[in-house]
């Protein structure tokens, strides 16, 4: 006769499984295990963990919902991860304030809870009830460093006597702070001091930012490694040549908008000008086509010399498929994932119609903010002037080959131009893009749509200047920087 022992021995099999990762056998395991007892609703949960990690994001939802249902312990926790479902996998940001608004009606000093929240009101344009939302974590927890760091950004500071200031000095220097937590602070304190015009107090901070960033990756890691780059850019260039196509479409085509370029360029702020359109709906940094080309693909590009067209033709409508789910119903939407401008090759493979849109600034202004940021480690050039001053200069390099192979297909749009001009560059924007003129692209600080990035809050406001030019108030900190971009620091010539 079976037993509850019987279910806890498979329920501790399941969870063996999981962390040795094989994944498809421990789901099997919790299937199984559930089919026997539906009412545990720990395996339910754990089900729910490995859907989600596998995108079936539909039924992570029903097994999180099943885990409260049997009355899982800690529920608040359960709402937590259904609310960072709808709002990073489902973009249904309605559905992801009722979830975290449940969890903390569950439990109101609930952290983690609360963080979401503030970052949800963030990218959703509400400053007041975001910072409300890290006060209140704060007073729960005066030592969360990311809290701080999220809350110092969306403060006002008037000088750096200001008290704000003078926490997150007090907070680096903590001594139960982490590597992690300094860096974070750390990048909060140079925006915090940028602000207020103390620039060499700020240049200053963002350096040991980015020392602390750099050290939070071990002594031993390779976080940039330039022959490699180099190498990388080569093969690229040498994979996709005319030759290599074909880049033309037989007929009626799909006609994805694609906005890349360095980051720091002005992609977001260009992908809310095209979000004002009625026709338009902002994807935002889509991982369908790196995730393509490191997994799918891999390894890429070397794999292109084989791949055949139909599975091409398949990708190609996955793609369409994934946009569909996103944004149903929408006529456009546009990826703006800046580090696609490696894999515009593949790109105008899938999509022989594309339209690019490269998105390009003062060379100076755009390593400065490079550096200015606290980014994934992925991008580890970022913690390096010099490093981003080579990366940016192998960007340059391989975006002159792809402008050989699809120029008429791609638009150079110029933020510091844009800046100085809005409307004429709206208008060539527009026209690329094949879309009628509108007035609300005029006015894509109106646009209510959320916004994932670090440029969440400058696409909020009406266009502003201080931006573009920022270099000018380094200048003195800058000589090395100078010379590594040598002659790529006059602004390439542009369409805008």
């Amino acid at each position: 006769m079976t037993t509850p022992t019987e279910a806890q021995t498979q329920f501790r099999e399941a969870i063996r499984l999981e962390r040795a990762d094989r994944v498809a056998e421990a789901e099997t395991a919790y299937t199984r295990l559930l089919e026997r007892w539906p009412n545990h609703p720990d395996s339910w949960y754990n089900l729910a963990v490995l859907q989600r990690r596998g995108g079936r994001f539909e039924a992570a939802l029903a097994s999180y919902e099943q885990a409260l249902a049997c009355g899982i312990s800690r529920p608040e926790e359960v709402h937590l991860n259904r609310g960072v479902i709808y709002s990073d996998c489902l973009r249904r940001d309605d559905d992801a304030l009722r979830e975290l608004r449940a969890a903390l009606a569950l439990n109101p000093a609930y952290a983690p809870a609360l963080f979401n929240l503030a970052n949800l009101m963030t990218d959703l344009g509400e400053r007041e009830q975001a910072l409300a939302a890290y006060e209140q974590l704060l007073a729960i927890d005066p030592h969360a460093a990311e809290g701080l760091a999220r809350y110092a950004d969306l403060r006002e500071v008037s000088s750096p006597a200001d008290p704000l200031v003078g926490r997150l000095r007090e907070a680096i220097a903590r001594p139960g702070a982490t590597v992690e937590d300094r860096a974070s602070l750390g990048f909060a304190l140079g925006r915090s001091l940028d602000r207020c015009g103390a620039y060499d107090e700020a240049f200053e901070a963002f350096a040991a930012a980015n020392r602390e960033s750099r050290a939070s990756a071990g002594p031993t890691a390779v976080l940039y490694d330039r022959k490699r780059q180099e190498a990388f850019i080569d093969q690229l260039i040498a994979t996709f040549t005319p030759a290599r196509g074909p880049y033309t479409a037989p007929g009626p085509a799909a006609r994805p908008i694609f906005i890349c370029g360095m980051f720091r360029s002005g992609s977001t702020l260009t992908e809310q000008v095209l979000a004002g359109h009625s026709k338009v709906s902002a994807g935002g940094e889509l991982a369908f086509i790196p995730s393509l080309a490191g997994k799918v693909l891999a390894p890429f590009p070397a794999s292109m010399a084989s791949v055949p067209a139909t599975a091409l033709a398949e990708l190609a409508a996955r793609y369409l498929a994934e946009l569909a789910r996103l944004l149903p119903g929408a006529a456009h939407v546009t990826d703006k994932r800046p580090d696609n401008f490696l894999y515009l090759g593949l790109i105008k493979r899938l999509f022989p119609a594309a339209r690019i849109i490269n998105t390009t600034r003062d060379p100076l202004d755009n390593c400065l903010s490079v550096w200015f940021l606290h980014l994934d480690r992925s991008m580890g050039y970022a913690v390096d002037l010099l490093d981003t001053a080579h990366y940016y200069r192998q960007y340059r390099r391989l975006m002159q080959h792809w402008k050989s192979l699809f120029g008429a297909d791609i638009l150079d749009f110029d933020y510091d131009a844009f800046v100085r001009a809005p409307r004429p560059a709206v208008e060539k924007l527009l026209a690329f893009c094949e879309l009628d003129w509108e007035d609300g692209c005029m006015a894509f600080h109106q646009v209510r749509n959320a916004v994932k990035t670090a440029s969440a809050w400058q696409v909020r406001e009406p266009l502003y200047q201080h931006a573009s030019g920022r270099a000018r108030n380094y200048a003195r900190h800058l000589d090395r920087l100078r010379a590594e971009l040598g002659d790529l620091r006059d602004p390439a010539a542009t369409n805008v």
